[in-house]
């Protein structure tokens, strides 16, 4: 016997505790009406789970709490507890004994406990069902309810039926797939949109990406490059620095003997007696010959200088030139560009709301503002980009200058070297010998010119490579800026050629290389500089997330297939272990009708109505116009057909309330045998049978125990003498219910 006993404290009538042990197969209560038979049904329905108050006879949870006496004040609570063993684990639970207790409050709070650990309604209704016990149905038929299963419609007598057989469990599992599988797919939704917003950003850094690797791509080649480039124009402008400066000595050394050997000249002159007019001339003519060349050099020092700042002005003018492009063609960031878009859309929704013509022409300026603010950071020209010609205009203009000067200059020279011939000519023309030392002074001077023009030649060279060497220093610095540290070890860099081969190459080529060097880092410059690491960083996270949410999609969609096929299953079993159900209910319910109306035929099948569909009340309007498109659809349920015998009465409705009566029983004793419960209650459902009937009823009720345990609640002396113990239920005028009990086999030995 698997239910052992039922523990009832301050329910309904049963103020204080009352504890039914249920120790025979077949155990009866009996008692007067009124005394609180019927309320044991009902707390078996209670403690099981049923969640209507109606059915239980109340209209409130408090009404199933003892309401008081004149002795006994009422209870705050009522709890019903009900004991099984679980010894051959009927119940799916690690216990040999498991004990239900449902408690409910005045304030209609219930609780629900498993071995005095609490749980929830639906803990215990999993656990029962996988027993075939519910809070109600065919296990369970209170007083009146005997033709409750004829009395239903074909949907709900279908719902007693799956719960005779035991489809319970398979349903609730189909009901949990289901669930499952709309939150799955609606998880799969929620993820598929939050891909959909994420693609535009990740299109973008994808762009941003591409640009990052082209530029790595190109800073890698300008690496190469400037390496090379930088290892030649070093070695170039040490080379030439050396050959200059050890080119300058010989002509140098020359001009500082000469200069000595003309001061000696100049002191013969003017210690000698014979010196006249033209040997002061002489020495006149010299001072301004030294004097203007002096001014020349210098004139052509500055002009040098000059030049190489104007050189240096018109690459940064044209650097400067090629940023205003990449300004002007600049991509727009897409972050940047949405936020200027949802200020504007802002805007335009503030707009809506206003009448006032002026209020929507203050909002209109204040979009137009946005846009210009927008555009005018994006796109700004300020002072560090614009393009400044002021110092090239001024270095021209002192370069105008300078030319100037040094072409008086060079005038006043001509004029001089033109006096100094004409003097040098007289001079020559005189043989005399004390014209030997103004002689010598002309051909010194003579001579000084000429070295002085091979080292101004030597000097031009020199500021060349001055110029040459700081155009390198800058070029230095920017590529430094683009590759790194890498650029200042150029000078590690092995080109696997002489010096020579590398002074002697033509400065072309080198300009070659330093105008692909040029385009390169504007292309970088365009690209925005920087290693990019954020951007890749910031694109593998963005990828690596869609990458896990494409996962999670395919999971969810696994799981959702899973999930479909476990449907479908669970389908298929219910459909089979229905259908097989069926035939064996028939079969019961065939041989039990027989009994109990000495032959005739009853039985179930499986029938479709249709019924209309709920519609939306949008569309009520168009249905009431259009009646022949009203929708419908099939509901399938349960329908019961009955031909009694030596009568033509076929139907349900033919039937009289006593043969409705045998009917009913018929039917719950056919379900009952074909997946027996552990117990069966039932309550007065013998009430309609006369004495013939009521013999047939208690041998049915004999067989019955051999597959289930019941608890008869009955007036019946046939049925009460079936039973193993009997349970009296009284009731004094306190309206408290009270029990007695006799158990026959101990009540047959105490007579004999």
């Amino acid at each position: 016997m698997y239910l052992k006993s039922l523990e009832l404290l301050g329910f309904k009538s049963f103020a204080k505790k009352s504890v039914f042990d249920f120790t025979s197969k077949i155990s009866g209560i009996v008692g007067p009406n009124g005394s609180g038979k019927s309320n044991v049904a009902e707390s078996f329905r209670f403690v099981l789970g049923e969640q209507s108050i109606k059915s239980l006879r109340g209209k409130r949870g408090e009404d199933l709490i003892f309401n008081g006496s004149k002795i006994i004040p009422r209870s705050n609570r009522a709890s019903v507890k009900i004991l099984f063993d679980n010894t051959k684990r009927f119940l799916n639970i690690d216990f040999d004994e498991v004990v239900i207790e449902r408690a409910v409050y005045r304030d209609g709070i219930n609780q629900y406990f498993i071995n005095n650990s609490q749980v929830r309604l639906r803990d215990i209704a999993e656990l029962l069902a996988s027993a075939n016990i519910g809070s109600s149905g065919h296990h369970i038929i209170s007083q009146g309810e005997a033709d409750r299963i004829l009395n239903a419609n074909i949907k709900e007598r279908k719902e007693m039926i799956e719960d005779a057989l035991g489809l319970k469990v398979f349903q609730y599992k189909k009901q949990e797939s289901q669930k499952k599988l709309q939150k799955t797919e609606d998880n799969i939704i929620q993820i598929e949109l939050l891909r959909k917003e994420n693609a535009p950003h990740i299109k973008f850094l994808k762009k941003q990406v591409d640009k990052v690797e082209r530029s790595i791509i190109m800073r890698d080649e300008l690496k190469k490059l400037s390496l090379e480039y930088l290892k030649r124009e070093s070695e170039y402008i040490s080379f030439n620095k050396k050959k200059t400066k050890k080119a300058q000595k010989a002509p140098q050394d020359e001009l500082n003997a000469l200069e000595e050997k003309l001061q000696k000249a100049k002191e013969i002159l003017s210690k000698s007696s014979k010196s006249d007019e033209k040997s002061d001339e002489l020495i006149i003519q010299e001072k301004n010959l030294s004097d203007i060349r002096a001014r020349k050099d210098a004139l052509t020092r500055e002009l040098g200088r000059i030049e190489g700042e104007i050189s240096g002005e018109n690459r940064r003018i044209e650097k400067e030139k090629e940023t205003q492009k990449i300004i002007e063609n600049r991509t727009v960031n897409y972050n940047e560009l949405n936020k200027v878009v949802e200020q504007v859309y802002s805007q335009i929704d503030d707009a809506k709301e206003k009448n006032d013509i002026s209020e929507i022409k203050n909002i209109l300026l204040s979009i137009g503002s946005i846009i210009k603010d927008f555009i005018s950071i994006t796109f700004s020209k300020d002072k560090d980009n614009e393009i400044d010609y002021i110092e090239l205009e001024n270095l021209k203009n002192k370069k105008i200058e300078i030319d100037k000067n040094l072409l008086n200059v060079l005038r006043d020279e001509s004029l001089y070297n033109e006096r100094y011939s004409i003097l040098k000519t007289k001079i020559e023309a005189e043989k005399d010998d004390s014209r030997e030392a103004e002689r010598e002074v002309f051909s010194v001077m003579s001579r000084q010119s000429q070295l002085r023009a091979i080292l101004d030649k030597f000097e031009s060279i020199e500021n060349d490579l001055i110029h040459k060497k700081q155009d390198f220093e800058i070029e230095l610095q920017e590529i430094a800026v683009l590759v790194g540290r890498a650029a200042l070890d150029y000078d590690k860099y092995n080109l696997g050629i002489g010096l020579e081969e590398i002074a002697n190459e033509e400065r072309q080529i080198q300009e070659d290389r330093r105008r692909k060097i040029e385009k390169i880092k504007i292309r970088l410059e365009e690209f925005g500089g920087g290693s990019g690491e954020e951007i890749i960083k910031e694109y593998k996270e963005a990828t690596q997330r869609d990458e896990f949410l494409e996962r999670e999609i395919a999971d969810l969609e696994k799981s959702a297939s899973a999930l479909k096929d476990l449907i479908k299953d669970l389908e298929e079993r219910l459909s089979i272990q229905f259908n097989d159900g069926i035939e064996k209910i028939n079969k019961e319910f065939q041989n039990f009708f027989t009994l109990m109306f000495g032959g005739g035929e009853a039985g179930l099948s499986v029938i479709k109505e249709k019924k209309r569909k709920k519609m939306d009340i949008n569309i009520i309007s168009d249905v009431e116009n259009n009646p022949e498109e009203t929708q419908e659809d099939e509901e399938e349920g349960i329908d019961i057909f009955v031909s009694l015998p030596h009568k033509r009465t076929k139907g349900l409705v033919m039937l009289s309330g006593g043969e409705r009566a045998l009917t009913s029983i018929a039917l719950l004793f056919a379900m009952s045998q074909v997946n027996p419960p552990p117990f069966l209650v039932l309550d007065e459902t013998d009430a309609a049978l006369d004495e013939a009937n009521s013999k047939r009823y208690g041998d049915m009720i004999e067989n019955l125990s051999k597959y289930s345990q019941l608890i008869l609640i009955t007036h019946n002396r046939e049925t009460m003498s079936r039973a193993g113990i009997l349970y009296g239920v009284t009731m004094n005028s306190d309206g408290i219910s009270k029990l007695l009990s006799i158990k026959f086999e101990e009540a047959v030995q105490v007579a004999k």
